[in-house]
């Protein structure tokens, strides 16, 4: 019986602690929070490159099977493309921003947009290839 009542003690002494202390463990989290949610946006943004590159893939297997006319393949190989070149610029911003800080990356994000007509020569080069 005496064993029971110090289980109990316990049980309920480790409850006090846990709502006592669950402010200062969230204070601890909310840093972490923010860090996680920029993690979450780089992730958000590769998983949308990594899609967007499976659909210009699935074009141009449905354009060699010929699925697609030539005008509705360059048609839609061009708004893909723009699409992916737009979310790589995105991504760029993305981690300038955070490499750099956060007044610094909005500067280099105006840098970014001169550099992603650059990146739109390079992804043109595939296309006439």
């Amino acid at each position: 019986m005496a064993v029971l009542v110090v289980i109990l003690a316990l049980v309920l002494l480790t409850a006090v602690i846990i709502v006592v202390a669950s402010p200062l463990r969230a204070a601890r989290r909310a840093p972490r929070a923010e860090a996680g949610a920029e993690d979450g946006e780089l992730q958000g943004l590769e998983a949308r490159r990594e899609a967007k590159y499976r659909e210009i893939r699935d074009a141009e297997l449905d354009f060699q099977t010929g699925k697609l006319s030539r005008e509705d393949h360059a048609a839609i190989d061009a708004a893909l493309r723009s699409e992916a070149l737009d979310i790589l610029d995105r991504l760029e911003r993305f981690r300038g921003a955070r490499d750099t800080g956060a007044d610094d990356g909005g500067g280099e994000a105006d840098g970014g947009d001169a550099d992603g007509g650059e990146a739109g020569e390079e992804g043109s080069t595939p296309r006439g290839a």
